[in-house]
């Protein structure tokens, strides 16, 4: 049975910390495989009307991580109702791998909106949950319940919303996004038209 993270999120667009956070999850061994599945509307963020195409969402996260074996990039999530809900997706994933067992992996910043997710205390009763640091949010380790694990990541202060800023105003994204995203994103105008304040 392999353990199997699953990273979900708009990545609008991918960047550099969601990449490095992939890999370093990965090579913690606190997960066999990682699973980056790209939401086609994430039901938190309904309203968002700065939000690139899903396939073109799915083509960046593709090219960010062409070149490692243990990621993959999936578009499971798009073949489910939408808006797509964790709770949902979970249980599809399990019913279509029963051979495998998967673990959330979340942000500390979602966890503390957790109680807003849709049937977040099932998630908690019946799935594991990998939770990584996120800038300026403390978690008392001793109010986690059992199935909350407190992973020990980098903390990286990167945001698609952030990127999304820098596309806006034509300004390099070189430290921020992978070379081959910074090119997509050029190539293909994407946020030129971005509000994000």
């Amino acid at each position: 049975m392999s353990r199997i993270g699953i990273f979900g999120g708009s990545f609008n667009p991918i960047h550099c910390g969601h990449v490095a956070l992939a890999r370093e999850l990965c090579q913690s061994g606190v997960v066999d495989e990682l699973w980056l599945l790209v939401s086609p509307l994430n039901p938190l963020k309904q309203g968002n009307t700065d939000i690139a195409d899903f396939n073109v969402r799915m083509e960046m996260a593709l090219l960010a991580l062409k070149d490692d074996k243990n990621i993959k990039v999936s578009d499971f999530e798009a073949h489910l109702p939408i808006p797509s809900y964790t709770y949902t997706t979970l249980h599809a994933l399990s019913d279509a791998y029963p051979d495998d067992e998967f673990y959330l992996v979340i942000g500390a910043d979602n966890w503390l909106q957790f109680g807003n997710w849709y049937r977040g205390n099932d998630i908690i009763k019946e799935f594991h949950i990998l939770m990584y640091a996120r800038p300026g949010c403390d978690i008392d380790m001793e109010e986690l319940p059992p199935s909350v694990t407190l992973v020990n990541t980098h903390l990286y202060d990167i945001s698609s919303t952030l990127v999304r800023q820098r596309a806006a105003n034509s300004l390099s994204l070189s430290d921020l996004v992978p070379p081959e995203v910074e090119n997509y994103i050029k190539e293909h105008q994407l946020y030129q038209g971005s509000r994000t304040p």
